[in-house]
C-alpha cells in the first residue's frame, strides 16, 4: 500500500478543520461588530426621526394625550374614554408624555430595541451575518415607509417588539416566556391574540404553560380594571367599538382595496420580498414555520379589510426574518457576489426615492426654522396654532373637550379633559380615520346616550375641529346639543378650529 487513501483522509479532514476555523473566526468577527452596528443604525434612526422633532403624528398624539390625562389622576375606561389596550397611554405617562425631542429619542430607543431582538432570532435561528440582515433590513423598513405608519410608536408598532420576543421564545422551546410576551402584546394591541396563535402552534406541546404565561399579564390588567370599577368601560370601548369598528369598514370595494394595498406594500418592500422568495425557493422544510408566521400575521393585517399601511407592521418581523436567511443563501450560492450585491442594492431605491427626501426637506425646515410646508402635517399645525390661544387664556383648572380627532389639543396644551368624553368620536359614532368623509354612525344609539352625558358637563373650552372639514358632522348640527352649545361663545379661530370659552354664568353652574 502507497498510504493515499490515508493520506487522502488526512488532506480531506485538515480542509474540513480549516473550513470550520475560517467560519468560527468570521462569525466571532461578525459578533464582534454588532454592537456597533446596532449603534449605527441607532444614530440613523434617531438622526431621521428627528427631523420629525416639531410633528405629532396621528396615533401617537392619541396615547401621548391619554397619558397626560392619566398623570392627571384619571383611569382609562372609567373616566377617559379610550378605544385602545391601555399599556401605549401608560407607558407614554411614566415618560411624562412630552413631545419633541424627547419623544423621538425614545421613538430611536425602541427602534433599537426592535433591531436587536431581530438580530437575535435570526442569529440564533442561522448565525450572525442573518442577524445583521435582519437589524438591518427591519431598521430601513422603519425608516423608508409611510411617515403617519412608521413615525409614531402607537399600539401596531409598540406590539412589533413583544411580538418578536414572543415568537423567538415559543422557536426555542420557552413557552411561559412565549405567553407572557404575547400577554403583553395584547396589552398594546388587541391583533396580540393573532401572536398567541402563531406560538401555540410552535409550542403546542407545552400549551399549559403558554396559556399560563399569557394568562398572567392580562389577568393582571383585568383584576386591576375590576378593582377600580373600570372594567366594564374597557369592554365597551376596546371590544364593543372595536368589533363595530372592524365590521363597518367605509372601503366600497375592499377586495380590490387589499389586492392594491398589498401589492403597494410589498412593492416598496421588495428586496425582503426578494430574499423571502429565495429562501423558501430552496424548499427547506425546517422554515415552514416562518411562512406561517406571515400567513398568520397577514390575517391579523386583513382584520377590518382596510389594510391601513401601519396595519401591515405585523408582517414585518417575519418576512424580515426569512428575508435575511434568503439573501446569505443567495450570496453563498452565486459565484457573482458583485451582481448579486448591485442587484439588492437596486431593490432599496424605490423606497429611498419615495421616502427619502422628505427627510432631507424636514431637516432643511428645521436648520433654516421655518414651518413645514406638507399636507400631511396640516391637522397637527392647527393643533399647535388653537394651543397657542389656549395657552394664552388657561388658567388652573380649566378643562377641556375638543369636537374631532385633535388629541393634539391636549399634547400642546396638558389640559386636563372636563369628563370621560374628551372627542367626538363615541359623540357622533363615526371613527376618526373616516370622519372627515363619512359621517355615517357606527353605534348611533350608544352615541346618542353619549351626547345626553356630555350635555351635563361644562367643560372650560371647546376646540370644534370637525365641523369646517365635515359639515355633515358639524357641532350645531346635533338638537340634543343645541342648548349645551348655547353656553359658549367664540373666542379665537384657526384655519381649521374655532375655539369656545364657558360663558360666565355657565361657568358658575358647571362647577
Amino acid at each position: 500500500m502507497d498510504g493515499r487513501p490515508y493520506k487522502g483522509r488526512r488532506i480531506y479532514f485538515q480542509q474540513t478543520r480549516s473550513y470550520y476555523d475560517n467560519g468560527l473566526r468570521k462569525a466571532g468577527q461578525l459578533a464582534a461588530t454588532a454592537p456597533l452596528y446596532l449603534a449605527i443604525l441607532f444614530a440613523a434612526t434617531l438622526a431621521l426621526r428627528m427631523c420629525h422633532g416639531r410633528i405629532l403624528w396621528t396615533d401617537e398624539d392619541y396615547h401621548l394625550a391619554a397619558g397626560i390625562q392619566a398623570i392627571q389622576g384619571k383611569l382609562l375606561y372609567r373616566d377617559l374614554w379610550y378605544d385602545k389596550p391601555p399599556l401605549a397611554a401608560w407607558i407614554y405617562a411614566a415618560l411624562g408624555a412630552y413631545p419633541g425631542w424627547p419623544l423621538r429619542l425614545f421613538d430611536a430607543f425602541y427602534i433599537l430595541a426592535i433591531c436587536a431582538a431581530m438580530y437575535r432570532f435570526a442569529r440564533d435561528v442561522w448565525g450572525e451575518l442573518e442577524g445583521l440582515f435582519a437589524a438591518g433590513l427591519i431598521a430601513f423598513s422603519l425608516s423608508f415607509d409611510h411617515a403617519s405608519a412608521v413615525i409614531p410608536i402607537a399600539p401596531d408598532l409598540f406590539m412589533m417588539l413583544p411580538q418578536i420576543l414572543a415568537v423567538h421564545a415559543a422557536w426555542r422551546r420557552r413557552a411561559f416566556q412565549a405567553g407572557l410576551f404575547s400577554g403583553i402584546a395584547f396589552l398594546f394591541h388587541t391583533k396580540g391574540l393573532f401572536v398567541l396563535a402563531m406560538c401555540a402552534l410552535l409550542a403546542w406541546r407545552e400549551i399549559l404553560p403558554l396559556a399560563a404565561g399569557f394568562a398572567i399579564p392580562v389577568g393582571c390588567l383585568l383584576g386591576f380594571l375590576g378593582w377600580k370599577g373600570a372594567l366594564s368601560g374597557y369592554v365597551n370601548q376596546v371590544w364593543r367599538w372595536g368589533l363595530a369598528y372592524s365590521g363597518s369598514s367605509p372601503i366600497e370595494h375592499p377586495f380590490a382595496n387589499a389586492l392594491r394595498r398589498t401589492f403597494d406594500w410589498l412593492g416598496f418592500h421588495v428586496l425582503l420580498v426578494i430574499g423571502a422568495a429565495s429562501l423558501w425557493w430552496k424548499r427547506d422544510r425546517s422554515t415552514w414555520w416562518i411562512a406561517l408566521w406571515c400567513v398568520i400575521s397577514f390575517c391579523g393585517v386583513a382584520s377590518g379589510t382596510l389594510f391601513a399601511p401601519r396595519y401591515f407592521l405585523q408582517l414585518l418581523p417575519p418576512l424580515v426574518l426569512a428575508a435575511s436567511r434568503g439573501i446569505t443563501l443567495l450570496l453563498e450560492t452565486t459565484s457573482h457576489r458583485r451582481i448579486v450585491w448591485a442587484a439588492l442594492a437596486s431593490s432599496l431605491l424605490l423606497p429611498v426615492a419615495r421616502f427619502g427626501p422628505r427627510y432631507v426637506v424636514l431637516a432643511g425646515d428645521l436648520v433654516a426654522h421655518r414651518a413645514h410646508h406638507w399636507t400631511d402635517v396640516a391637522l397637527d399645525q392647527d393643533d399647535q396654532a388653537a394651543a397657542l390661544y389656549l395657552n394664552q387664556f388657561k388658567h388652573d383648572g380649566d378643562t377641556l373637550f375638543v369636537w374631532g380627532y385633535r388629541p393634539g389639543d391636549f399634547v400642546y396644551t396638558r389640559m386636563p379633559a372636563a369628563r370621560i368624553f374628551w372627542d367626538s368620536q363615541p359623540l357622533t359614532g363615526v371613527p376618526a380615520d373616516r370622519h372627515l368623509f363619512n359621517a355615517r354612525a357606527t353605534l348611533p344609539e350608544a352615541a346618542a346616550r353619549n351626547r345626553a352625558t356630555l350635555a351635563f358637563t361644562y367643560p372650560t373650552f371647546i376646540v370644534d375641529g370637525l365641523s369646517q372639514l365635515n359639515p355633515r358632522l358639524a357641532l350645531a348640527k346635533y338638537p340634543d346639543l343645541h342648548d349645551w352649545l348655547g353656553h359658549y361663545r367664540v373666542i379665537a379661530r384657526t384655519d381649521l378650529s374655532v375655539i369656545y370659552r364657558l360663558r360666565e354664568t355657565a361657568q358658575a353652574r358647571g362647577r
